[in-house]
Order: C-alpha cells, then structure tokens, then sequence
C-alpha cells in the first residue's frame, strides 16, 4: 500500500519541488547508507512525507549537499538528511518487508518471495533500531491478518488497524505532539487502505479475493458514498495537521494532503468510469 501519499507535481513552485526533492534524495541516501541498494530500491513518497512532517515539526539539525547519484549521474542535486530521515529509513524497511510478504501471500509470485527473503536481513536490523515500534507494527498486521482471513465486512474495522500501523509510524516522540501526530498518521492511513480496496475492487471480486467494500460496491450510490467516506478521513488527518506548529515547507504539505493523495483515486475512478 505505497505510492498514495505524493505531492501533486504540477501545483508546486519549481523551489518547492526542489526542496521536495531533496527530501525524498535525503531519505534515498538514508536508506542506501543503513540497508544498502536493496534498501534503496523500497524507497516512496509515502515515508518521505513523513520525514518532511517530522522535520517541520521538530526541527532537527540537518545536512544538505549537493552531488551525483546513480539515479542523478548527470547533474548535482540537493540530498537533505537528518536524525529524522535515518528513522523514516528504519519504518520504510519494516513497512516494505511486510508490503511484499502480504503481495506474496496474496499473487504467489516468485519475484515477491525472492524479494522478501532479501529484505528479510535488513528487516531484522531495522527492528534491532526501532524494537517497540516494530514489535508493535508487527502486532498490528498479525491483527489486519486476522481481519482479513475471516472476511471482516465492516471496511472501518480493518481500515482502523491499517490506520494505527501509521499512527504508530508518525508518532515519533514520546512527548507533547505524540497524540496529534497519532491522529494524523491514524486517519491518513484509514485514508490509504480504504483508497487501496477500492483501486483494487474489481480485480479482487475477479479472483475472489478480499476486499471490505464487496458487500456495498454494487449499490447503486456507491461512488457518491465512498467518496465521502475517503473525504471524512483525510479531512481528520489535515485537521490534525493544521494543529501542528508547522511553517517551513508546510504548503508543499498541504499540496500533498489536499490534492495530492486524491491523484490516485481520480485515476481509478476514471477507469471505472
């Protein structure tokens, strides 16, 4: 469940893109510092959200260079890193071993085994650095699992597990902001399972796979209704974000909450169309 939670290009300024940029290259580097081009390659938008909104937030001491890539070989380009990108790194790695297990136990593709069994190395050595956030993660998904397998019709159910897997990712600290930022990352990852099912639907109900929205996609106000329950959850996730003491790149995260994550759902919805 990645690539939903992504700033919306062509709204952006061409400094804010930059510095957006240089966020997601700071994480990139992160993750090829602690996990390798193994690590690199699990790289998303998604986390580097995150690590813009801790870095607004808590303001730590960062560094910024400028160089070369792999991905760059041409030209330079800015790679801002912190404590902050270091911990996405650690979640990133968690999030995407347990990612390509589910798909593996969902398609049976030899390609997601193979890939869970690399990861599974650096999955350990993210636990061994975030031990009760990955203990907890791990908990979690045991519960969606659950959810899953027993064909929970109730998509609020399973969605609300998903939702505090994030919470649990955007509560950094143990301190004034943990609740709010809980919140935030609770209902934005409500946002992002219930989005997933429904660009999954109708490929689930052709392989008989679960999905919590079946027993209502056939009514006859569907998209109106789901519409509207995508609307309710990522108004309480910006709600929660507004709270936040936040002023340094806080339109590019306004960008990615009140346009961006809806990117996605306009594309599927199209197709259906």
């Amino acid at each position: 469940m990645f690539g939903y939670v992504m700033a919306n290009r062509p709204e952006l300024k061409i400094r804010e893109y930059d510095r957006y940029r240089a966020f997601y290259c700071g994480l990139c580097r992160a993750l090829k510092k602690e996990y390798g081009l193994l690590g690199r390659l699990t790289l998303n938008y998604d986390m580097t959200f995150l690590v813009m909104l801790l870095s607004g937030l808590y303001e730590p001491e960062s560094c910024c260079v400028c160089r070369r890539c792999i991905a760059h070989p041409v030209s330079k380009h800015e790679e801002i890193t912190s404590e902050v990108s270091e911990y996405a790194a650690d979640i990133n790695i968690i999030m995407a071993y347990y990612n390509v297990l589910d798909d593996w136990k969902d398609e049976r593709k030899f390609s997601k085994l193979l890939l869970s069994l690399l990861l599974k190395g650096k999955m350990k050595k993210a636990c061994k650095r975030q031990p009760q956030k990955a203990q907890r993660i791990r908990e979690l998904l045991d519960r969606l699992s659950e959810l899953e397998k027993a064909g929970e019709e109730n998509f609020e159910e399973p969605s609300g597990v998903f939702g505090e897997i994030m919470g649990e990712a955007f509560a950094y600290r143990d301190d004034f902001w943990k609740d709010r930022l809980y919140r935030c990352g609770f209902y934005l990852g409500k946002f992002i399972y219930l989005l997933d099912a429904y660009e999954d639907i109708e490929e689930d109900i052709k392989k008989d796979r679960y999905n919590p929205i079946k027993p209502i996609y056939k009514e006859a106000d569907f998209e109106k209704q789901w519409e509207q329950v995508l609307t309710v959850n990522i108004a309480e996730c910006t709600g929660e974000f507004e709270q936040l003491p936040i002023i340094d790149d806080a339109e590019i995260m306004r960008n990615i909450l009140y346009s961006g994550v809806w990117i996605r759902y306009e594309k599927a919805k199209g197709e259906k169309a």
